[in-house]
């Protein structure tokens, strides 16, 4: 595992070129966009890029051919920005992106895709049913127990997100129907109860290296969508207080996980630890391949533990941008 203290050194932030912040977007993950985006656009301008906002949701993709960028930096969340729709774009017209490609990003942002390959390349990850309206949703909870979360197959942020513990089919059903208003596939998982932990990810390949690990305790053990952005109550407790060895596993996991996938540049692996008698066993909830970036959001928390901060990290993922075809660029 590669988890070494990085800096990023750029000797002249104007060779970057022109450089675009794609935030905003269409989503239902907008706001949250909105956040991220002008946090990348100040750090940016605040070290000397040349960095300039664009919004897929107002803007076209002929004004974003016409903007003449050299590269840009990826804040979109969800569909339309996180799922490879985007990356699409950007390879069409030859404009380097930060973050995942085409391929990672659309199986990344597809729970049940991702859950299938974890599984085939051996990876620990919940139990779990892909359900839709006409499900026998009985028989679910014979198979899975009564012990279960609901999520959108295709969504962030927790929305749209269920934790159900009952016998009560007809529960589990109103929770079917909430999520499917996100999205008509639906998966049904094992609610693993335990620690909430994250892996942020940065580089790729062999050359990825894992940033300290981030415990979240939030009220009631629920982290939805108010608990992640506006709840004060929710703690991020980074580096986790777990056992090294632990931490250690982990973060070799959360590594294999955004291997598995093809990530690139950057990424935030999700997981729970079960604590039992037995010992401590993670799991694999799912990957961000272009998770939160404001300045309090997870993946910067974790690189300011090495010393990293929230501008460098911003610079570094940025000199990451490249298209499929290509290597990374270099500024």
């Amino acid at each position: 595992m590669n988890s070494a203290k990085n800096t990023v050194s750029v000797q002249d932030p104007k060779s970057f070129g022109k450089v675009g912040v794609l935030f905003g977007g269409k989503s239902s993950e907008r706001e949250v966009s909105l956040m991220s985006g002008s946090g990348v656009l100040k750090a940016l301008q605040s070290r000397g890029v040349d960095a300039h906002a664009f919004d897929p949701a107002t803007q076209s993709l002929g004004d974003l051919a016409a903007a003449r960028f050299d590269r840009v930096f990826i804040a979109l969340h969800g569909r339309y920005g996180e799922d490879g729709t985007i990356q699409g774009a950007l390879e069409i017209l030859g404009i380097p992106y930060t973050g995942s490609g085409v391929q990672a990003s659309s199986v990344a942002i597809d729970k049940l895709m991702t859950k299938q390959i974890w599984v085939a390349t051996g990876l620990p990850t919940p139990a779990w049913r892909a359900v839709r309206s006409d499900t026998d949703f009985k028989r679910v909870i014979a198979e899975l127990g009564d012990a279960l979360i609901v999520k959108p197959n295709l969504e962030g942020s927790s929305l749209g997100i269920t934790k159900v513990t009952t016998h009560d089919h007809d529960e589990l059903r109103v929770a079917f129907e909430e999520a499917a208003e996100y999205n008509s596939d639906v998966l049904i998982e094992e609610l693993i109860v335990g620690r909430e932990l994250t892996c942020a990810v940065v580089g790729e390949g062999n050359a990825a290296r894992a940033l300290p690990l981030i415990e979240i305790r939030a009220p009631g053990a629920n982290y939805d969508f108010h608990n992640k952005y506006y709840s004060g109550q929710t703690q991020k407790l980074c580096p986790a207080p777990i056992d090294d060895r632990l931490a250690h596993d982990v973060q070799e996991l959360a590594l294999r996980a955004y291997n598995a996938l093809g990530a690139r540049g950057w990424g935030r692996v999700d997981l729970m630890v079960h604590v039992d008698a037995k010992g401590d066993k993670p799991y694999l909830l799912e990957l961000n391949t272009s998770p939160g970036m404001t300045s309090q959001s997870l993946v910067p928390t974790a690189a300011r533990a090495t010393g990293l901060s929230y501008e460098d990290l911003v610079l570094e993922i940025l000199a990451s941008a490249r298209l499929d075809s290509q290597g990374a660029l270099q500024p």
